[in-house]
């Protein structure tokens, strides 16, 4: 399902938190979980992977990780503040130590001058750090690919606030 590349970066990652005691949460809108998915898909991740929230909505990002609404309202789910507090609301209401959120626009439709499709904001909380966050402006690459390229940049900040 997932490519060997990824799943070879997902099982690193499992094993890096294992040894470190770490469980990992998720929090993804535009991906629609496939972090979660690549995770679980590997035999034994239940060690490491703690949970994982699929938010589409903007309600499902207020009611399940405690984005403030007129943060959306100001910003739009699409916006670096915005990834930002999915990642700290994951961590806060998870037993993880470390979270990612991913949020953008991955087309075909639904992208504008502001924001348009490829348009992708992804962050990584971790319990005492600062979060960290990356912004991916990959156009209109097509919907596979874009959530694609998501995930694969989630899983390199996990490694970031592992180290």
């Amino acid at each position: 399902m997932f490519p060997d590349r990824l799943r070879n970066l997902a099982l690193l990652i499992l094993d890096d938190a294992e040894q470190a005691r770490l469980k990992i949460a998720t929090a993804e809108s535009c991906t629609g979980g496939l972090v979660a998915a690549l995770f679980t898909d590997i035999p034994g991740s239940s060690t490491v992977f703690e949970r994982g929230f699929v938010t589409y909505s903007n309600k499902a990002k207020e009611e399940m990780l405690g984005v403030p609404g007129d943060v959306l309202a100001d910003y739009g789910a699409v916006s670096e503040p915005v990834a930002r507090m999915m990642a700290e609301g994951a961590l806060s209401n998870s037993r993880a130590n470390i979270a990612v959120a991913i949020t953008g626009v991955a087309g075909p439709g639904g992208g504008t001058r502001m924001k348009p499709v490829g348009l992708v904001h992804i962050a990584c909380a971790r319990e005492n750090r600062a979060v960290v966050h990356e912004m991916l402006q990959l156009g209109d690459i097509g919907r596979t690919a874009i959530r694609m390229e998501a995930l694969e940049t989630a899983l390199k900040l996990i490694q970031v606030q592992m180290r």
